[in-house]
């Protein structure tokens, strides 16, 4: 059987096709998105109808990539990049483009509403986050403010990936993963805040969508496009995956207490567990991941660009840097990386720039240099993994969204202080969302398949990755963990960071 995982990202729409019978990706596609024009500064905004059009061009791709296979087509799920908001008329005709994608228009209304309730710990108290300009509930708040006649006119608000959901489906509904990112979910309580929506608007209430089961499908493909594009029998539409949570069941990240680190540009250190682990000093994000359970997400922005800036510097390939990286010492002789250049989540210093500490005329070498940049991003996953255990997870191991190389590898699981291993193949969101859409058509199916089975049967982990802490060289990182955050906190408070 095929199942299709659908992303709608800010440059493009991306379809693959997920067989699981082979547990391998059998196709993909993408069709590009554009930014509209002439908006001021701080303005972001994409039409809707945009990403449908991307949506039908991206399938018809992967289908005719499958050929034969596309009979055996049984199901599909969305996944979308978190923030912005979807307003439909009575008529669910799309009244306005959709702020996304670090627009900043409503950034008032989301300093107004954390005034409202207290700041970010009122917040985080009240839905277990804080929100920014980007949440739904901010975005609402501007759209009654500046376009009152558009708000009069609002009678369902949804996310990227319920909009797309329901263009596929005509069945509305949202997931407990979605509504997380939306800034007025109670993520504990699984619910709508509605003393939060109370005073965003009161008229809110009944235009938000009703929570969907995390097993159960949002509907069927709608006649007019499974016809469309040659699809026969009932296709089942998942009810759709917020981004975050996709991604932990890509990597396998399916029981209470596995942990996560997201080596991309925008990464993160992520665990899992039962109920849900609010970080009330507003460091780590909190949601909902496809199965119900709770997780608890440190962001982390340079896990790149600390290692890709030396590696551009020196000419190096990535290879290079694995070599230098293998053949310089822990603690890069004295030199000490903060690798906040674009600012950072964890620790909360988002106006930070990198800074590079200890350099004496004999240390500034590229060796050293490479050294300290990727112990400067390994120690930022030390203190989240600090911060996580603070909340009470406690892993047996950490994966790895890809492979970090051998020296790479070993620097994280001696910062971390558990063993890491890296995830086969990988696949990220994308790949998450038609995981979802497997497990939603095996319950449909009466088949006793849930989330852990489908993420136990597709992803595996690549053992040759694997490496284990040693134990005095975690001991030495726990020592630098600690000068690392000493420093940043000392050139913070002193406005110098």
């Amino acid at each position: 059987m095929q199942f299709l995982g659908v992303e709608i990202g800010h440059a493009m729409t991306r379809v693959l096709a997920l067989d699981v019978e082979t547990a391998s990706v059998t196709a993909r596609a993408s069709a590009p998105h554009e930014w509209l024009g002439g908006l001021p500064d701080g303005c972001r905004e994409q039409d809707p109808g945009m990403w449908l059009r991307a949506v039908d061009l991206a399938v018809r791709q992967v289908l005719d990539e499958l050929g034969e296979l596309r009979g055996s087509v049984a199901g599909m799920s969305v996944t979308a990049a978190p923030g912005g908001v979807v307003v439909l008329d009575e008529d669910d005709r799309v009244i306005r483009p959709v702020k996304w994608g670090g627009d900043l228009s409503a950034k008032g209304e989301a300093q107004e509403i954390l005034r409202e309730f207290g700041g970010a710990p009122g917040l985080i108290e009240l839905t277990g986050n804080a929100l920014d300009a980007s949440s739904m509930a901010a975005q609402v708040r501007w759209l009654k403010l500046h376009e009152p006649k558009h708000f009069e006119r609002a009678r369902r608000l949804m996310s990227v990936e319920d909009f797309v959901g329901y263009w596929l489906s005509g069945e509305t509904g949202t997931s407990a993963s979605t509504a997380a990112t939306s800034g007025w979910f109670e993520v504990p309580e699984r619910s709508w805040s509605r003393t939060l929506v109370d005073f965003v608007a009161p008229e809110v209430a009944a235009m938000l969508p009703q929570g969907l089961p995390p097993s159960q499908p949002r509907g069927v493909l709608r006649d007019a496009l499974a016809s469309a594009w040659g699809l026969e029998g009932q296709v089942w539409v998942g009810p759709g995956a917020g981004q975050q949570a996709a991604a932990l069941l890509a990597a396998g990240i399916a029981m209470p207490e596995e942990v996560i680190a997201d080596l991309s540009g925008d990464g993160c250190l992520a665990g899992l567990s039962e109920g849900t682990r609010v970080d009330y000093r507003g460091e780590g994000e909190v949601g909902c991941d496809l199965a119900g359970n709770g997780f608890t997400r440190m962001p982390m922005r340079n896990v790149v660009s600390a290692p890709e800036m030396v590696r551009r510097h020196n000419g190096w390939s990535s290879a290079d840097f694995e070599k230098a990286l293998s053949e310089t010492a822990a603690g890069a002789d004295g030199l000490l990386f903060l690798p906040y250049l674009r600012g950072e989540a964890v620790p909360r210093l988002p106006e930070a720039q990198g800074l590079l500490h200890g350099i004496t005329m004999n240390n500034l070498t590229p060796g050293n240099l490479a050294r300290a940049a990727a112990e400067g991003v390994a120690l930022g996953f030390a203190y989240g993994m600090s911060r996580l255990q603070d909340m009470g997870y406690e892993p047996l191991e950490v994966r790895l969204t890809r492979h970090a190389g051998p020296a790479g590898g070993q620097l994280l699981a001696d910062a971390l202080g558990v063993p890491v291993v890296a995830v086969s193949g990988g696949g990220g969101p994308l790949l998450g969302a038609a995981m979802q859409a497997a497990a939603v058509w095996f319950r449909e199916q009466g088949e006793a398949l849930g989330f852990e089975e489908v993420a136990g049967y597709m992803v595996t982990v690549d053992e040759e990755s694997r490496c284990l802490p040693d134990a005095g060289r975690h001991d030495f990182y726990q020592e630098l963990m600690g000068r690392q955050q000493y420093l940043a906190e000392v050139l913070h408070d002193g406005g110098f960071m």
